[in-house]
């Protein structure tokens, strides 16, 4: 039975997140207007006009910088669960994050200098 009341803030926070979603997509779907126009149905993607064929063959630096993205992206994470614990780890682990941020800052450096963040 404890565990149960261990639980309800999580089940009272869920049940508030369901009801603003549901409320917010109704208020939307009764109060909300749709004016389609010829300019609103035309596609756009991530920022550019598709112009040509579907099977256009997209530039190999497209992919490389989203692999750094979700590299560097995926690496900050770890940052957070550090910050939680910082204290217990001392200094430690104070330099074992330093040594991780800055061989996030070489990768990124190395990147840099390589020039695959150069979009063009």
């Amino acid at each position: 039975m404890t565990a149960l009341f261990e639980y309800l803030p999580i089940l009272v926070h869920f049940v508030l997140v369901v009801g603003l979603t549901v409320s917010l997509l109704g208020a939307h779907a009764l109060l909300g207007g749709s004016r389609p126009t010829p300019p609103k149905q035309e596609p756009y993607e991530s920022g550019v006009w598709p112009i040509g064929t579907s099977r256009e063959r997209n530039p190999i630096r497209y992919y490389v910088i989203a692999m750094l993205f979700i590299l560097f992206d995926i690496e900050t994470v770890f940052l957070f669960p550090w910050a939680v614990v910082f204290r217990r780890l001392g200094t430690f682990g104070l330099v074992e994050m330093l040594v991780f941020i800055g061989v996030l800052g070489l990768g990124l450096i190395y990147a840099w200098k390589r020039q695959a963040l150069e979009w063009q």
